[in-house]
């Protein structure tokens, strides 16, 4: 197994964090609606009659010039899959939440402040990059697994979403330091676990994860350096299982748009073995 893209995985280059994870991702992508796009396409470009045939291309010029905000790219390959994902956000495809088994919840004054997790072990796709910057690593690395799951795959059929989206973040062993290189993981969906679709991208990988425990706290808004170092710092000091479990990184798992003002998220430790 390549540990790169394991919840066990290694880290990379080091640096701090110095923009916030105003990312295009997966579900930025799937939750825009045609009548959200209209708007803000009108806004930005000014009134003007499309047909439906140019469909395809007012979705990508729309999300390139998002892009361009957040210093990431958005190539002319990526139409496809933005056309898929906004398609398959009118009911025809549900997202699949990962499984997992509650272990214990740890409750004061009516509020969860952790829970403790197994999840079985199961195929994910993912990729470990790093770019000039931590948020275009995540940015980059969110877009080839969005690749994957549209077409780009040995089946060749649109796979479906699932969440959580997995973001590993390597840290030093203070979490004081981050890296820019992130590994992106996707769950595949129950109907593919047997056998996984295989990627086209090579820098893309199909694990199966072994069978893990974690530790993990519910927390909205924005993830970005400074929301991250609090929401782990505040994971540390509430367990009441200190020195078990590992340091050097950790994981962020996003549920909702990262532009939701109501954004869902949860920080990650994983349990020593």
């Amino acid at each position: 197994m390549d540990e790169s893209c394991c919840l066990n995985g290694g880290g990379g280059e080091s640096q701090r964090l110095g923009h916030e994870q105003g990312i295009i991702t997966l579900e930025d992508l799937e939750s825009i609606s045609e009548d959200q796009l209209s708007d803000s396409f009108t806004d930005t470009l000014g009134e003007r009659e499309l047909e439906e045939d140019e469909g395809q291309d007012r979705l990508l010029s729309y999300w390139q010039n998002v892009a361009r905000g957040h210093r990431i790219e958005v190539s002319r390959d990526m139409a496809e899959p933005i056309q898929q994902l906004t398609s398959n956000n009118n009911g025809t495809h549900h997202r699949e939440r990962v499984p997992f088994t509650l272990i214990s919840r740890k409750e004061k004054c009516g509020d969860v402040l952790y829970e403790t997790r197994y999840y079985d072990k199961a195929h994910w796709a993912c990729i470990t990059i790093a770019e000039d910057t931590y948020e275009q690593s995540v940015g980059y690395g969110f877009m080839k697994i969005m690749k994957y799951i549209c077409q780009q795959n040995s089946s060749g059929i649109y796979l479906g979403m699932t969440i959580p989206i997995l973001t590993i973040v390597h840290t030093d062993e203070e979490n004081s330091i981050f890296s820019r290189a992130v590994t992106v993981a996707y769950y595949l969906p129950s109907n593919h676990q047997a056998q996984p679709p295989q990627p086209l991208d090579p820098d893309l990988v199909i694990e199966e994860w072994p069978a893990t425990t974690v530790y993990t706290r519910i927390f909205t808004g924005a993830t970005n350096e400074t929301s991250l170092m609090s929401q782990s710092n505040t994971l540390a000091e509430i367990l009441d299982f200190p020195g078990q479990y590992i340091t050097d990184r950790f994981i962020v798992a996003g549920y909702t748009n990262p532009a939701a003002t109501h954004r869902l998220n949860e920080i990650w430790f994983i349990q020593k073995h």
